[in-house]
């Protein structure tokens, strides 16, 4: 995958994920444009891998130029950046929830690089039509519950 391509894809993956729900993540866009499998994220999630650029399947110079493609999109569309924190999936030996496990992105563990991969992008407007659609069926179906 050239630069150019890359760009693409970051970028349609970008759209669609606002599209859709209004936010998007670098781990989504990772998947979104191949660069990741759901199993991996998986494995990733419930602490399975070290961190999650060595399930990747690009070199890391290719996973910083998505990284920096997604912050520009975001950017280039005002759209407001959430750090996100992400945590181990699963259960300890004693059935506990085991989520105070802060998960690792990146093989440096840089925290600025970290701190890429857990920024979710949000569109204000579009989590603002999501709601109104949403309080919109609700109110519907409160209308057809009276009836």
């Amino acid at each position: 995958m050239n630069s150019i391509e890359l760009k693409n894809k970051v970028g349609s993956a970008m759209y669609y994920l606002i599209k859709d729900k209004g936010v998007a993540s670098p781990v989504e866009v990772l998947i979104s444009v191949g660069v990741l499998s759901k199993e991996n994220y998986e494995k990733w999630r419930h602490g399975k891998v070290p961190y999650l650029e060595s399930v990747c399947q690009v070199n890391l110079s290719k996973l910083s130029a998505i990284n920096h493609e997604i912050r520009a999109f975001a950017q280039k569309n005002n759209l407001k950046p959430s750090w996100t924190y992400y945590k181990k999936w699963g259960q300890n030996k004693k059935g506990n929830k085991d989520n105070a496990l802060k998960l690792r992105f990146s093989k440096s563990g840089r925290e600025e690089i970290e701190r890429q991969y857990a920024t979710h992008y949000i569109s204000i407007q579009k989590i603002e039509e999501i709601k109104k659609q949403s309080e919109a069926l609700k109110n519907n179906e409160d209308f057809d519950t009276i009836k």
